[in-house]
């Protein structure tokens, strides 16, 4: 059933058209990613959607009764009621319906004559209300609550707390929990994810999966979109697109669709050219004149294609160290981390990192990343333990905080102060590449946007050639695509990164290996983030891998001489294969003990003259060699593979 539809909308500013001929259908248990670059005109059709804003063309129109709930991006609960108490008010209605069932139970307890039409009706009434209760989830609330509560990360110790005394983040968290418990039908979210640690996003993908209602969801998080939606609208161009499919699956079918279009239209203008030719040296000699008349209105009577609508402005970052580091490019030993020696946020953190490896630091929010990071950078004192970065290592520093930026120059400014020397024609020509251009040169870092001013940061970086990239959630503030040409960047830059990042997607493209921060200390995952959420909940692998993090000191003649691209590239595949190789392994061992069992049944002597039994057993032992023969050459070739990279 289709719970809202806009129908050919339009927006105008000042008469310049912004989109037009935009149709979307909502379905009443739809999972829809909206999708498309900053700027595309996604809060604005929500704004339409959600009835703030009236189309300048077409219409919006919901089911009757609809209850809709929408949550702006970084809109934080304001209210002077207690977390609990600010939760609670979700059940109202459910609250005032137990209150009557209450009063209604006194009544019938007062009642002696239980055969008078009142008491009937009593009877009737409370028998109602007590299905209504069921299932407005009545009898669970505060369970609900407080599963709810805990999933955000507020335990019991919050319950009392005003909700305005909490931080932003914190009271985004909130309004995000408080719209669940309400459970609309239609639930709208813009950039849900911002604000939330790793553990958390997990714990909302798995709720969301579970929702009743129907969902749209604005996110840049491609993770997070993968696991929630089942159908994409991408916003480009001024159009919208729709496709079936989680994030991947439309990444992949929009590049097909791009291709597609690409090769009509390339095929018509050919045709067209030759048309065109033709008539061009035909029209005028009286012998062929009919023919190239006919050639013109065949012209004239073409359905044209539209050049495709694929939208040009990416940002062409690189990043490239002008000087070689030491092979230790940073050690952090016996570490406690935090502001004071009476707020120790985790102890003991022990880090390696060295020459070329792309390491990334994870950990809920509030353990100390952040900290950690200006700690090493002595941005903040050392209270304990040893910090040291090893020899030659320049570091280029991406602030998520965005305090190295001087809000009162202007964006040319900002670089040029940097690199007095260079040609000014040269630094817009860099600015150029960052999508700054004309006069957006001449803005004043105070009136550029988050994305605008995390463009300008990337800059300053790629223009410090460091060998070592310290970055602390670098994607905050990027669309997707901006996210997809930084993964690139880094991964062919040629010096070390450390990081932080809540983006699982731009952790997996660009990290090599794991630091789990926690208050008890680092955890080291030799892997991607995918790899990290398989080990992480074995205890014996993540002894393994602290016991390999410590003695990962790597000597000079042990680390690769090959670019960090080749190097990275190197590490991933060789796990990538590996993994597979113990998967077909057991696989194998597993078919090897089908085909026992099948043969010890074969030759029983019960079932010798059973011609069906033998049958089917003949044809499962048939099938287990199949499979087997299959697996045999699977593992072959994968063996071929690793030891070909191995060499």
């Amino acid at each position: 059933m289709i719970i809202l539809q806009a129908s050919d909308v339009a927006r105008r500013f000042s008469g310049v058209t912004f989109f037009e001929h935009i149709s979307m259908q909502v379905g009443d248990k739809a999972r829809i990613g909206l999708v498309g670059r900053n700027g595309a005109g996604k809060s604005t059709l929500l704004k339409m959607l959600i009835g703030e804003t009236q189309p300048d063309e077409g219409e919006v129109s919901m089911k009757k009764g609809i209850k809709l709930a929408y949550l702006a991006q970084n809109s934080g609960l304001d209210s002077d009621l207690s977390v609990y108490n600010e939760m609670l008010t979700a059940f109202d209605d459910v609250i005032k319906l137990e209150e009557r069932m209450r009063q209604m139970e006194a009544e019938m307890a007062a009642t002696d004559d239980y055969e008078s039409d009142a008491y009937q009706k009593l009877l009737a009434e409370y028998d109602q209300a007590q299905h209504d209760f069921d299932q407005k989830n009545g009898y669970a609330y505060d369970a609900t609550i407080r599963g709810v509560l805990h999933g955000f990360g507020f335990d019991e110790s919050f319950y009392d707390r005003k909700v305005s005394t909490l931080s932003g983040g914190q009271r985004t968290r909130l309004a995000i929990a408080k719209q669940l418990l309400e459970t609309p039908d239609l639930l709208i979210l813009d950039e849900p994810t911002n604000h939330l640690d790793m553990e958390t996003l997990a714990w909302l993908e798995q709720y969301l999966q579970n929702y009743r209602g129907a969902l749209l969801i604005v996110s840049h998080d491609r993770y997070f979109l993968d696991r929630v939606v089942n159908e994409i609208y991408d916003m480009h161009s001024g159009v919208l697109d729709h496709y079936k499919g989680n994030y991947s699956q439309f990444m992949k079918e929009k590049e097909a669709k791009i291709l597609s279009e690409e090769k009509a239209y390339e095929k018509q203008q050919g045709e067209i050219a030759k048309l065109e030719d033709f008539v061009a040296r035909n029209i005028v000699r009286a012998s062929t004149t009919k023919r190239a008349q006919s050639r013109r209105k065949q012209l004239d009577r073409m359905q044209k294609i539209e050049p495709p609508k694929n939208e040009s402005g990416v940002a062409h970052i690189t990043f490239e160290a002008k000087e070689e580091s030491g092979n230790e490019v940073l050690r952090v030993d016996d570490v406690k981390l935090g502001y004071d020696p009476t707020t120790i946020l985790a102890d003991p953190v022990n880090i390696a990192v060295d020459k070329q490896h792309a390491v990334a630091l994870v950990g809920p929010n509030g353990v100390g990343k952040s900290t950690l990071i200006k700690t090493i950078l002595g941005k903040l004192p050392l209270i304990s333990g040893d910090i040291k970065l090893g020899a030659n290592v320049t570091v280029g520093y991406y602030d998520q905080e965005q305090q190295t930026l001087d809000p009162n120059k202007t964006v040319l400014n900002t670089i040029w102060d940097d690199h007095p020397l260079m040609a000014e024609k040269d630094v817009r020509s860099i600015l150029g590449s960052f999508m700054f251009s004309g006069e957006s040169v001449d803005k004043k870092v105070s009136a550029l946007s988050g994305g605008e001013r995390a463009r300008l940061l990337l800059t300053k970086l790629s223009m410090e050639q460091a060998n070592f990239l310290i970055l602390d959630e670098p994607t905050n503030h990027l669309d997707i695509d901006s996210r997809e040409v930084l993964e690139t960047a880094l991964n062919e830059y040629n010096g070390t990164i450390f990081f932080v990042s809540h983006d699982r997607y731009f952790i997996n493209e660009v990290a090599s290996e794991i630091v789990e921060l926690t208050p008890t200390g680092t955890n080291f995952f030799d892997g991607d983030y995918d790899y990290y959420l398989e080990k992480r909940v074995d205890p014996a692998t993540l002894a393994e891998a602290e016991a390999e993090a410590k003695t990962a000191a790597v000597t000079p003649e042990t680390t690769p001489k090959s670019k960090g691209m080749d190097h990275k590239a190197h590490q991933k595949e060789m796990r990538k294969l590996q993994r597979a190789l113990d998967d077909v392994e057991s696989q194998m061992a597993e078919q090897e003990e089908a085909k026992a069992a099948v043969s010890e049944q074969l030759n029983d002597p019960e079932i010798g003259t059973d011609i069906p039994k033998l049958t089917d057993l003949s044809n499962q032992a048939q099938a287990i060699e199949d499979k087997l023969a299959e697996l045999e050459e699977r593992w072959t070739d994968l063996s071929f593979q690793i030891e070909e990279l191995d060499a």
